[in-house]
């Protein structure tokens, strides 16, 4: 039986009658389910009958339209839980009618794209609303800020949209888990692409932003364009939030610059390649922008054509999970999803998921269910959260910006390879990895 599929008799029945007929445990079921007892930790045991998630995102400041996206999905991913839907009438373990008996609810932040006020949004989801997960952010600094705080005060984090190297690596926590892949992950799909379009040999020059993403960017496309061969000429730090990128865009040096990597993302993104082009950089070198997305692409319009980069997921992925997020996200907001809002709605699902084969909300068992599960039902192939470092293993999708007059409504750009996970990333006490160090589970 393939992961995701439904049954007719679900892990959920087998633990409602395992409680009522007072058994310890049920054969072929994994996790505690019924009798044992757990001591109180963070926001365990839930009081009453509503189980909290805390949803965290940009609201406001650069990277506001990538939260707006993520807010629906999040949104959609209550109803489906509560009354069914989407992914859950596919998954084994969702039942459509709320998880573990208890009924979904949640509140909303506005992290601003600021770790500070991200992490006083959090805390007072924790404190206040007693939220039992949170999850959110376009931002790796406000990811990382985030799941520090989550690992003291035992609450489990599902990340969103953050991309350094970082969140899963020096920064890593054991109460967080992140399936969006990381910037290295990026360079490693990015390099063999770019470099037999563009040649060998080629000079590049690189701005970028000037936090933990973007450091982590830029020292990762830096390792890999020079193993492929390429020289770095220069790497210059941007503040986030920057408007106007004039000043840094004069200083490339035109006549020697083969290619000018862009590490923007968001408005930054739209903002720093927009102008790149209006200076007509484009006529004397290649650009390139490593992460990009939908919302991005838009706001960017016909400056993306012929821009190579990696997107966390999008619509024209080709597989029934995909077309059912798509089509469901359609049905219910008639826009096409973005790949933030993908990854907001699948690990919603993911953390509801593993809250039901625990049979418990437990943090410690809840994050057992994650550690080391395979999975193939988010539209992206076969996946492992790795047990290490709580990173997802998968597939990245190279893509290509389209001119603008082939651009419509949700189609910005074309997927030119989908790079499979068994040619991405780093064994454990390697790479990010060998930075880890997830602290203990109580």
């Amino acid at each position: 039986m393939a992961r995701g599929e439904k049954t007719d008799v679900s892990r959920r029945d087998v633990v409602k009658m395992a409680g009522a007929t007072g058994l310890a445990g049920v054969a072929g079921v994994t996790g505690s389910v019924s009798a044992q007892e757990y001591p109180p930790l963070g926001n365990f045991p839930i009081q009453g009958d509503e189980a909290i998630f805390g949803f965290n995102v940009p609201q406001s400041g650069p990277y506001s339209s990538e939260g707006q996206d993520e807010l629906r999905a999040y949104r959609m991913a209550v109803e489906h839980l509560n009354n069914g839907g989407g992914w859950v009438n596919n998954w084994e373990d969702l039942s459509g009618d709320g998880v573990l008996d208890k009924q979904i609810g949640f509140v909303t932040g506005d992290t601003a794209t600021d770790a500070d006020q991200a992490r006083q949004s959090a805390r007072r989801m924790i404190q206040r609303d007693q939220a039992i997960m949170i999850t959110g952010g376009s931002s790796s600094a406000v990811a990382i800020a985030v799941q520090e705080l989550c690992q003291r005060e035992k609450v489990a984090f599902m990340c969103c949209l953050t991309h350094s190297n970082d969140t899963t690596g020096k920064n890593c926590v054991r109460y967080s888990f992140r399936e969006m892949f990381n910037a290295w992950m990026s360079a490693q799909a990015l390099a063999p692409v770019v470099t037999e379009e563009y040649g060998q040999n080629q000079n590049f020059y690189q701005l970028y932003a000037d936090y933990s993403w973007g450091q982590t960017q830029q020292a990762s496309m830096q390792q890999f364009f020079t193993e492929a061969g390429w020289s770095q000429m220069q790497s210059v730090a941007t503040p986030l939030g920057t408007k106007d990128y004039s000043s840094y865009l004069s200083q490339v040096p035109r006549d020697q610059t083969d290619v000018l990597f862009l590490n923007h993302y968001g408005l930054d993104g739209a903002n720093s390649l927009t102008q790149a082009k209006d200076m007509g950089l484009d006529q004397d070198m290649e650009i390139v922008v490593p992460l990009y997305n939908r919302p991005m692409a838009q706001a960017a319009g016909g400056a993306i054509e012929g821009v190579y980069g990696t997107a966390a997921w999008d619509a024209q992925i080709d597989n029934p999970p995909s077309n059912q997020f798509t089509q469901a996200f359609q049905d219910r907001y008639e826009r096409v999803p973005s790949g933030p809002a993908q990854l907001a709605y699948a690990q919603t699902l993911q953390y509801a998921a593993a809250v039901e084969r625990a049979g418990t909300f437990y943090p410690p068992e809840v994050i057992r269910q994650l550690e080391g599960y395979s999975y193939n039902n988010l539209g992206m192939g076969e996946e492992t959260m790795r047990q290490c470092d709580h990173q997802a293993q998968r597939a990245v999708p190279v893509v290509q910006g389209l001119p603008e007059g082939e651009q419509q409504q949700g189609s910005f750009f074309e997927i030119v390879n989908l790079t499979p996970r068994d040619q991405l990333g780093y064994p454990c006490g390697e790479g990010p990895a060998a930075e880890c160090e997830l602290g203990p589970y109580e």
